[in-house]
């Protein structure tokens, strides 16, 4: 996959953001974290999901699925604002039969949190931003050892 263009909310610089990368997205300008928020499917869910050094949050969504389109712009949200913290990574059930079948999915959104190729929290359906940033940093908190 190609890296995205991410814009700094520290500087404004707009900066490459890899699927795949060792640390975590910083601004090439000032240094700051940025969001890290990429698409992943079956030939590189390991890589980009499980080999993460710090906690994903997996969205299982659909293009036809209407409550994905709420959520969706609320993960986004919540990667920038936890920025260093958790990698959003972004998957379409119907493109990824196997990890459609992997992960039982029976409905979307299906959201995860893998850290350390395992997976530590999860639910089912659409909830408001703020009940999903709870339970985003609820779950990351055991392996992220910060506060938000």
């Amino acid at each position: 996959m190609s890296p995205n263009i991410v814009q700094c909310r520290n500087c404004g610089k707009r900066n490459r953001v890899p699927t795949v990368a060792a640390g975590i997205p910083r601004c090439g300008n000032c240094g700051s974290a940025l969001p890290w928020i990429v698409e992943a499917a079956d030939d590189d869910f390991a890589e980009v999901v499980e080999a993460s050094a710090i906690p994903v949050v997996v969205d299982f969504w659909a293009t036809w699925c209407a409550p994905c389109r709420v959520v969706g712009p609320a993960l986004d949200r919540i990667a920038e604002d936890l920025a260093g913290r958790v990698k959003l990574v972004k998957v379409d059930v119907d493109r990824a039969p196997k990890l459609s079948e992997r992960f039982s999915i029976r409905a979307v959104p299906y959201l995860t949190v893998v850290s350390g190729g395992r997976v530590v929290a999860e639910r089912v359906g659409a909830a408001p931003a703020s009940e999903l940033r709870s339970w985003v940093e609820g779950a990351i908190a055991p392996v992220g050892g910060g506060s938000g």
